[in-house]
């Protein structure tokens, strides 16, 4: 987290939130599939090739989707250059609307992979300090950065700072949650929360943007 400007931690906050979210909906929708987390993904499509069953072609598509999704969020923040946070979230909601429509019309894989390329492009909505770009859709780095500052605040020594990292894993766990609730009640409801929500995201970012 301290690797973001003050003014855009909230807006990491956010977007954990809206990946538990997001990655909850898909995981429910695909009977245990991620959209967001591709370690997840490589594990089920290494068991997948190891025992030869069709869940490896499932998981091989859905990480070269998130992947491709990643490609195109980092050129559209390239092109949008200090309005990338506002431009690539606007397009998070665009792609997540077309997954409304796609799991209205087409239940079934279609929104799914809508989804995976949403996560993919949202991970472009951040930089740090450096210009490096931050993913916040996946929390593995998270808790070994919080692991290590915790190490450092017990010793004394050293950047200890380690709750900024806790409130980053608990928004998704939390969005997580949020997201299976809803999708478990009515999967059109929770596929339109995300989409608002990412809207609601890109209005924020587009605030901050103009104060930078």
């Amino acid at each position: 987290m301290i690797r973001f400007e003050r003014a855009h931690q909230h807006l990491a906050i956010g977007i954990a939130i809206l990946a538990g979210f997001v990655d909850a909906i898909g995981f429910v929708e695909s009977s245990g599939f991620f959209v967001s987390f591709m370690t997840g993904n490589s594990t089920r499509l290494a068991v997948g090739l190891a025992q030869w069953q069709g869940a490896a072609a499932v998981a091989g598509s859905i990480i070269a989707v998130f992947v491709a999704g990643v490609v195109a969020g980092s050129l559209v923040a390239a092109r949008a250059g200090p309005r990338r946070s506002p431009v690539v979230l606007a397009l998070v909601a665009a792609l997540l609307l077309l997954a409304i429509g796609l799991r209205a019309v087409l239940p079934g894989w279609p929104p799914v992979i809508c989804l995976a390329l949403a996560m993919g492009v949202v991970n472009a909505a951040l930089s740090g300090q450096d210009g490096a770009v931050v993913g916040v859709t996946y929390m593995t780095g998270t808790l070994v950065q919080m692991g290590h500052k915790i190490a450092n605040a017990l010793r004394g020594e050293g950047d200890g700072r380690w709750l900024g990292h806790l409130w980053l894993w608990t928004a998704l766990v939390a969005g997580a949650v949020a997201g299976a609730r809803t999708v478990m009640w009515s999967a059109l409801v929770a596929y339109a929360l995300a989409a608002l929500f990412a809207a609601g995201l890109a209005a924020r970012a587009a605030v901050v943007a103009r104060a930078d």
